[in-house]
């Protein structure tokens, strides 16, 4: 089976267009509108297609996209990193803390992210740790089989992580997902009770004021829509000030957040949410947070 993925994306990459096309079709039974993109998957779609993705590189490189962070005064909200290695046997496991969080730096949600707690680690705990982080480290065409650019030209790295912790009640972190679009931040995509998979979710939507829409969601293979609200973080104009700097020169990309103990930190900036196919929001939503972007030069 990894064979075949493998050739797929190989095949795949050399035509982007056509295999965006394919899956969308499958998706949503039609074709996108390349020419007059108008939804925000559409908008998505031809930015990674037909515009200089050259930037998103370092953005979506989870090592690399830090220094970005800092230079937009920012540092503070880093989560602390205790490394950086390019080979797994050259992670001091021995040196880390009992417990932390191991990601690869080109990862794109799927699964490429593990907590680590030494305290419970058997043997073979051990083995199948080494293999799954070879295994990240092996994957060179990540984005491939999604048309996603920006990870071609990603330097894949393990990366050690302080492990930040849940809050009371909590399955798993929560993620303050925030929309922004012309560096003007528009809503929240909020994920909770997230499973190991980095798949399964329960997903909602809320304003810069902390209103919820849950109506603007739908219910997907992968995603749940929430039935209670989350509070409101006390860090929330935080996300806010941080998201309109952070998203200052794109004209869309998604800033993912987390907020611990009142402090929010930075996660990730995100370009092609679920490859410009999300099919978690409504298509009038869709279509709403499409007009807020505008593409320079289009048509």
């Amino acid at each position: 089976m990894k064979t075949l993925r493998y050739l797929a994306a190989i095949i795949l990459e050399k035509f982007p267009v056509a295999t965006v096309k394919l899956r969308y079709l499958l998706r949503f039974g039609r074709l996108p509108d390349f020419k007059n993109p108008k939804d925000l998957n559409e908008k998505i779609l031809y930015l990674k297609l037909f515009s200089d993705t050259s930037l998103w590189t370092q953005m979506a490189d989870k090592y690399r996209v830090r220094d970005y962070v800092k230079s937009c005064g920012l540092e503070s909200m880093l989560i602390p990193l205790y490394g950086a290695w390019e080979r797994v046997e050259d992670i001091p496991f021995d040196d880390l803390p009992q417990q932390f969080i191991l990601k690869a730096n080109n990862g794109d949600g799927k699964g490429t992210n593990v907590k680590v707690d030494k305290t419970k680690m058997n043997e073979q705990d051990w083995q199948n740790l080494y293999k799954r982080l070879q295994g990240w480290l092996d994957d060179k065409r990540i984005g491939a089989l999604s048309g996603e650019p920006q990870y071609r030209g990603i330097k894949p790295m393990i990366l050690a992580e302080e492990l930040l912790p849940c809050g009371e009640g909590e399955t798993s972190l929560i993620d303050y997902k925030l929309w922004s679009f012309n560096g003007e931040p528009y809503s929240f995509f909020v994920c909770s009770e997230r499973q190991a998979d980095g798949y399964h979710a329960t997903v909602d939507c809320y304003d810069l004021e902390w209103n919820r829409f849950p109506e603007n969601m739908q219910a997907s293979p992968h995603m749940t829509v929430a039935t209670k609200a989350i509070p409101r973080p006390a860090c929330l104009d935080d996300m806010i000030k941080a998201a309109r700097i952070l998203s200052k020169p794109f004209p869309e990309v998604r800033v993912d957040l987390y907020a611990v103990g009142g402090k929010a930190y930075f996660g990730e900036l995100t370009f092609t949410s679920l490859g410009g196919m999300m099919d978690f929001y409504t298509p009038e939503y869709l279509m709403e947070m499409g007009k807020k972007v505008t593409i320079p030069n289009l048509g």
